[in-house]
């Protein structure tokens, strides 16, 4: 059909003019506006047989094929699941606080060390890229395929051809009215800024195609032109170069190079260092077809180990006032042992209001429309990042597009907890809620990564990693407290101070506390920690409220918050306080150590347990209070073999270790019901380190069992000697004869000797 636009000679296509880009005639209503999408597109599994996509605007975003309004959407399939926190109540932190107080205070950043190194952290060994050759990554025939091709202004499918109309490589939206191309622009021997010679293109990207060429000028190296968005206009098109040239400023081993900003016949370039490796996309995308075009997740430790080494980019950015904001495993390279940073076109200063907004849907923050991007929407989309290598989410980019789906639905968040807290909290509604920082982040994904390692492993810790945020935990017999410690905030204005003043006697350090150098919250913490150590909980109570009040989200002052309510026995509110710390520190094993003592007490005895368990085989500075949680949960189900077990995990070099040996020689003169288990417990009770008293009471029971069973069967052997009834007879009166010494009290006496008596035997005069 002819345009209907005077003088225009064009020809209507998809809807609109091929030469002017008029619509054809009046659209209906909702369409023609930029991000609106057809109400008729249905959503939910591709009905494909074997496909794993889902349908994102009618399409599915695997295989392309358009949806079957008929078609429901697949039910998946169920995961085993383990009991988390999830069931129980968290104290209120941050913005949930933030109403009552008015206002949004600055919040501190936990944790400022920068390092990276080998993938993995020394904690996991994540394969190496192999190397490409340059010359054979260029595609032979570049062409975007159609399931490909979609508006970059709303989203929606174009080029698609229809009945007796050819799929077009260039054109116009029928939705929108967009211009896209999907066209090659540059082909091999083209020659760009008399500099760069083309060799092909490489891929498709979201700004045009990507070509590989050799820098003339520079040894004939590698480099890789980029598009830039061609406005038509050659003076906007000089001021969206001279707006981008900050990049060129941007070094940092973990991101790509930028070399220059060039322009051929009428079009901007970036050129760039070429990155011969894999994206972390292209990873994925061989895993699925090994596994038969299933989709296939990184191991969780993999996906970890890869963000935990880009991340100090992103703090390298942020640095210095810039945002990435399209962050997504497409931009992840891995080359041989090491990752770099790549496709910095959406890179732009933090406030800039003019620039273009890039990101992609399923990895930009929800508040990016209004808000614009921030260091907490850079957050974001490596926690969704993190979300989609690690787990098969069908809808990330449709029903949970700014949402996790529930835990319980994916292997990986059902395993580890840990791992679905971290997402929560990147990916949290509101931005204040998520990690302050890109190092903040990192730290907590440390703690997680060595979590889920040692999952992997035998359960028993061997390695310990000292946490920036408390000190390790101590053996006490009071079980509240073998609870870590907070560490000092050396970044407090008062730290050389209180690191004196931490040294005194509680009620002393309390009166020094009331008159510091100025007020600070460390030295709100150091009084309230003075406070429950005396047992003023009012005190306490005031300094958690004000610690509250001047930062909603301190989760500090909830740390001290659930110590008072251990110390009163409040134990759903202890678990409420240390649920919401671990949901703020989702990497820290202190929370989850108080967290499990809180269900200890409070009767949840499957997730303490799962929390000791995690404690034990992850932190060696864990290990003896998580053990002795263990054993006296087994105990009091009544599993005495299950306790002896965690026992034995107490290493001998643990403070703890002289209590786990009475501990085991208890445990195991109440199981010892044969002759074996009674040698064992008697070697036990030699090696533990117990009074007399506890030494002959032990052994009384011993011998007791003995001659019953030599009663039964005859003599027995016990510690390599073979004795009879009668002889194990006399071993237990002389026991009960040492009882008898042991005690001041004339009746108790009185009775031991009674009971040696009367196993003595009887002769007839």
């Amino acid at each position: 059909m002819k345009c209907r636009q005077p003088g225009c000679t064009g020809t209507i296509v998809d809807g609109y003019c091929d030469v002017c880009g008029m619509p054809g005639q009046a659209m209906p209503v909702g369409q023609g506006q930029p991000g609106s999408r057809p109400s008729t597109m249905t959503t939910g599994r591709c009905t494909q047989p074997g496909c794993p996509g889902s349908i994102v605007d009618g399409y599915c975003d695997v295989c392309g094929s358009p949806a079957q309004s008929s078609a429901a959407p697949a039910t998946p399939a169920p995961v085993p699941t383990t009991r988390t926190s999830a069931h129980l109540g968290s104290t209120a932190l941050g913005s949930a606080r933030v109403a009552s107080f008015g206002g949004r205070p600055t919040r501190r950043a936990s944790g400022q060390h920068t390092t990276f190194g080998q993938i993995g952290a020394g904690l996991t060994r994540v394969p190496p890229a192999p190397a490409i050759d340059p010359a054979k990554a260029v595609l032979p025939h570049p062409e975007v395929p159609l399931d490909a091709r979609v508006c970059g202004r709303c989203s929606a499918k174009v080029g698609q051809g229809a009945k007796d109309v050819a799929s077009r490589s260039e054109g116009f939206c029928p939705n929108c009215g967009a211009p896209y191309s999907f066209a090659v622009k540059l082909t091999a021997g083209d020659v760009v800024a008399g500099q760069y010679e083309v060799i092909g293109a490489l891929a498709h990207g979201g700004m045009g195609w990507i070509y590989l060429a050799r820098d003339r000028n520079v040894s004939g190296r590698w480099v890789v032109l980029k598009g830039m968005l061609n406005t038509g206009d050659p003076d906007a098109l000089a001021a969206t170069i001279g707006e981008q040239r900050f990049l060129a400023r941007v070094e940092h081993p973990l991101i790509v190079e930028i070399f220059n900003f060039v322009t051929h016949e009428g079009a901007g370039y970036i050129v760039m260092e070429y990155v011969g490796g894999r994206s972390l996309k292209q990873l994925l995308k061989q895993r699925m077809v090994a596994n038969g075009d299933q989709s296939d997740p990184l191991p969780v430790e993999w996906a970890l180990a890869f963000l935990i080494e880009i991340l100090p980019a992103f703090g390298y950015l942020h640095s210095l006032n810039l945002l990435y904001c399209d962050f997504k495993p497409d931009n992840v390279i891995q080359v041989g042992d090491s990752l770099k940073l790549i496709d910095l076109g959406g890179v732009r200063h933090a406030g800039d209001e003019d620039s273009a907004i890039y990101g992609t849907i399923g990895f930009q923050a929800p508040e990016v429309a209004t808000l614009g991007p921030s260091i907490a929407s850079d957050i974001y989309t490596v926690g969704r990042t993190l979300m989609v290598l690690s787990a098969d989410v069908p809808g990330y980019r449709s029903q949970y597009e700014t949402t996790l789906p529930p835990a319980e639905e994916l292997p990986a968040f059902a395993e580890h907890d840990s791992l679905y807290r971290l997402l929560l909290k990147c990916c949290a509604p509101d931005p204040n809620d998520r990690f302050t920082s890109a190092e903040e982040l990192r730290q907590q994904m440390l703690g997680v990564l060595r979590e889920v390692v040692a999952s992997r492993t035998s359960g028993v810790a061997t390695t310990s990693a000292p946490s920036e945020l408390f000190e390790p935990p101590t053996v006490s017999s009071e079980r509240s407290g073998q609870l870590p410690r907070l560490r000092l905030d050396q970044t407090d204005p008062n730290a050389d101070w209180l690191q004196r003043v931490l040294e005194e006697p509680p009620a002393h350090r309390l009166t020094t506390l009331s008159s510091p150098p100025s007020q600070s919250p460390a030295v709100v913490v150091a009084r309230g920690q003075a406070a429950l150590e005396t047992g003023d909980l009012r005190l306490l109570e005031r300094c958690v409220q004000s610690l509250l009040d001047e930062d909603p989200w301190e989760w500090r002052a909830v740390w001290l918050a659930g110590l008072g309510a251990l110390a009163t026995k409040d134990y759903r509110n202890a678990q409420s306080a240390f649920n919401a710390v671990y949901g703020q520190l989702p990497g820290e094993l202190a929370p989850k150590l108080a967290l499990a003592l809180a269900c200890e007490l409070g009767g949840e005895f499957e997730l303490a347990e799962s929390l000791y368990q995690t404690c034990a085989s992850t932190d060696q500075a864990y290990l003896t209070p998580a053990a002795f949680g263990l054993s006296r949960l087994r105990s009091n189900r009544g599993d005495l073999a299950g306790s002896l077990q965690a026992l034995s995990l107490v290493p001998s070099t643990s403070r703890g270790y002289p209590e786990s040996l009475r501990l085991r020689a208890a445990r195991m003169v109440s199981l010892a019901a044969d002759t074996d288990a009674i040698t064992q417990a008697m070697a036990a009770i030699e090696k533990a380190p117990l009074d007399p008293s506890e030494v002959r009471g032990y052994q009384a029971t011993l011998w007791e069992r003995a001659s019953r069973l030599a009663e039964q069967r005859g003599p027995i052997t016990i510690a390599g000697t073979t004795m009879d009834a009668a002889a194990l007879r006399a071993r237990l009166a002389d026991a009960y004869r040492e009882l008898a010494r042991f005690s001041d009290d004339p009746g108790v006496r009185a009775a031991w000797v009674d009971l040696a008596n009367s196993l003595r035997p009887w002769s007839l005069l």
